[in-house]
């Protein structure tokens, strides 16, 4: 997520109250989790684990819970809970703003589109020319639908991240501050929900198609002609490459990478990223003719354990 104005170091420390180290002109312009951080970005972390990842990042402004040696060319926000922190920066940046109409003022919709009755259109989101947003559809603040995109019924774009931060006396929720991005020529069918990304955006690549009751999490990317079938569960942060093929009732964990042109067959479970050009299945899943390998030896045990009994 970028400022709309360019900020700097203490002014963001003025807004958190908390000590800072950097020059007091250093420049922030804008605020982002760490897999999409860029130069100019707040990265925060509260955990000595991650401290390195979030010090060597892309990120130029780290929110920390500890103050370490700062590297060359950055600058440090001293907070006692950094989560906390992000949470009030997205507030401060980006907050929430309530429907005053079913369809915004501010949203764009292009030429021949056609919205049909009780749909909601919410603050600032872009609609190209020819599209067809069919009855109950939900559309949330700021997300950008392309040309020619069908959504059928019941789909909910930009719905919130499902990111919390478990303390003892409670989950406590990253507040989303990101947006929903359809490209071109895109097919949603009924009853999806596609949530927007914390800080950035939650993408579905052009010409891809989703069938009914598909999920896509928080800052997943979808690339260029995919295929999802139903009731497809997708975790945040996943990367699925252009010209992938993902059948029913399939689960994919997060933060991991689909290959382009990659396969995998109903109801499997994806806990690691996969290659492309290739066919998977099963629970983790594996390449096609591997797991069936591994199913027809598991069939032979019986037999086995019963020679071994005879041989006794």
């Amino acid at each position: 997520m970028k400022f709309k104005i360019p900020q700097t170091l203490e002014g963001i420390a003025h807004i958190l109250d908390c000590e800072y180290v950097g020059s007091a002109d250093f420049p922030v312009l804008g605020m982002n989790e760490i897999h999409v951080v860029q130069p100019g970005d707040i990265v925060f972390v509260d955990h000595p684990k991650y401290y390195d990842k979030a010090l060597r990042s892309q990120a130029t402004i780290i929110l920390i819970n500890k103050k370490v040696e700062c590297p060359k060319g950055k600058a440090l926000l001293i907070s006692d809970d950094p989560f906390r922190d992000f949470n009030k920066l997205t507030n401060h940046f980006n907050p929430f703003v309530s429907a005053r109409a079913v369809i915004a003022e501010s949203a764009v919709i292009g030429k021949h589109t056609v919205i049909q009755p009780n749909v909601f259109i919410g603050n600032n989101v872009q609609i190209g020319n020819d599209c067809l947003i069919h009855a109950n559809v939900s559309i949330y603040d700021n997300t950008v639908i392309g040309n020619n995109v069908t959504i059928h019924s019941g789909t909910v774009l930009g719905a919130d991240a499902f990111y919390y931060k478990n303390r003892p006396e409670k989950f406590d929720k990253l507040i989303s501050g990101g947006n929903v991005v359809i490209k071109d020529n895109v097919d949603i069918g009924a009853l999806c929900t596609i949530d927007r990304g914390v800080t950035a955006s939650t993408s579905i690549g052009e010409g891809t198609k989703l069938d009914n009751q598909v999920h896509v999490g928080h800052d997943s990317v979808i690339g260029k002609r995919c295929l999802i079938a139903s009731q497809v569960g997708i975790a945040g942060c996943v990367l699925i490459e252009d010209l992938v093929t993902i059948w029913g009732q399939v689960g994919i964990t997060s933060g991991i990478t689909i290959g382009e042109k990659a396969v995998i067959s109903a109801q499997s479970g994806v806990s690691k990223s996969l290659p492309g050009h290739k066919s998977y299945f099963g629970t983790p899943a594996d390449e096609f003719r591997k797991k069936y390998k591994e199913i027809a030896s598991i069939r032979l045990i019986p037999d086995i354990i019963d020679k071994l009994d005879k041989l006794k």
